[in-house]
């Protein structure tokens, strides 16, 4: 499956090349960028989108169809669609968090800069490579739609196979809906984790625990889980049953794939994750994590911690001191703790589901690969 979206990726910007030389040259950089981006990578949305999809089309079909089978084009190319537009959610986050880094590589911001100041052109590098890959995340947005149709078309076409063509223009106006709702929710989620940065001195302490959920839920579980494996359902023609199951499933581990990224970000390997140990530190994330650090430390050193998070020149020293008192509070143990039950959670919910068996089987395991991962 990931190799027939990356298949897919390759021929719709292989399209878009095309009608970008028929304006200028100067643009093949977009381009270049594009592909960077979109080569390789986990897939996870691709693969929760394509086995939300099977879960409900297979057994439909009384079998289990190959990945490759006929019948499977619009899932593929719905899935692909997802990965366009996480792509575009991570060069607009990289902007905002100020990141230096995505993958172990430059990020886009920082490369476009580094253009302007090889070119030697004139003005501010800075504000040429922020605009230019804003530009570029704005750009992978407007392609993500036109993707995402082509599939839904694909679907209304007879890709559908079985189901009649009243049934595949129901599913394909729900998993529009579907992919309406990730787009809202995941950018009012990265709103909220930006006001949670700037503006969390003004909350109350009871209340940040809540809001750091709620950011956790919005910008990164609904959508890197759950409104995958529902767009993927919907455009199978799935039931509410059938939903409402992948919806159990999807919610507790997006939020569970969400705090194995804050421990990460945290502690992750940078030979594994692409980015400097401690980066979450340095830009000041005000994650489920830190939460739970700050009602367990005693006061002076949760004040250091407020005093340290954020700064974003953190040195060596102060990363693994800040890395220390954050696993002495508890609060490491206690989010492996909460993953832990979040994974089992989501596994119960589609053990007896109306589901395509081999759906939850690939399910289950990817719950297992989702939480425990180092990148």
């Amino acid at each position: 499956m990931v190799d027939l979206v990356q298949r897919r990726i390759d021929s719709f910007l292989d399209e878009r090349a095309t009608e970008l030389r028929d304006v200028s040259s100067d643009l093949d950089v977009l381009e270049a960028a594009a592909r960077g981006l979109l080569a390789g990578g986990k897939r996870f949305r691709a693969l929760f989108c394509y086995w939300g999809w099977q879960s409900v089309s297979a057994l439909g079909d009384g079998n289990d169809p190959a990945a490759d089978s006929p019948g499977t084009g619009p899932v593929v190319a719905v899935a692909a669609a997802l990965e366009l537009f996480h792509a575009a959610a991570l060069v607009h986050d990289d902007i905002m968090d100020n990141s230096d880094l995505r993958r172990g590589e430059p990020s886009l911001h920082r490369r476009f800069e580094t253009l302007h100041t090889d070119r030697g052109w004139s003005g501010s590098a800075e504000g040429y490579g922020r605009a230019s890959a804003l530009l570029l995340g704005d750009l992978l947005l407007g392609w993500s739609d036109g993707l995402f149709e082509e599939g839904l078309a694909e679907a209304a076409a007879g890709g559908a196979s079985a189901r009649t063509g009243a049934e595949a223009g129901a599913g394909a106006a729900a998993a529009r809906a579907e992919f309406a709702r990730m787009r809202t929710e995941v950018m009012l989620g990265q709103y909220l984790d930006m006001l949670e940065e700037h503006s969390w001195r003004g909350r109350p302490d009871a209340e940040l625990l809540t809001r750091a959920h709620r950011v956790v839920v919005y910008k990164a579980a609904k959508y890197s889980v759950e409104a995958p494996l529902a767009i993927g359902a919907s455009l199978a023609g799935a039931s509410l049953p059938q939903l409402t199951a992948l919806r159990e499933y999807g919610l507790p581990l997006g939020v569970a794939f969400q705090l194995r990224d804050d421990l990460l970000g945290v502690y992750g390997d940078p030979a594994a994750t692409g980015k400097p140990a401690g980066d979450d530190l340095r830009e000041g994330k005000r994650t489920v994590l830190i939460a739970l650090a700050r009602q367990a430390l005693p006061g002076s050193a949760a004040r250091l911690l407020d005093e340290l998070l954020g700064d974003p020149d953190l040195d060596a020293g102060q990363i693994a001191m800040l890395q220390a008192s954050i696993r002495d509070s508890g609060a490491v143990d206690q989010i492996e703790r909460i993953i832990a039950h979040n994974a089992e959670v989501a596994v119960a919910a589609i053990a007896d589901a109306p589901l395509a068996r081999t759906a939850r089987d690939e399910l289950a395991a990817l719950a297992a690969t989702v939480t425990r991962r180092d990148r």
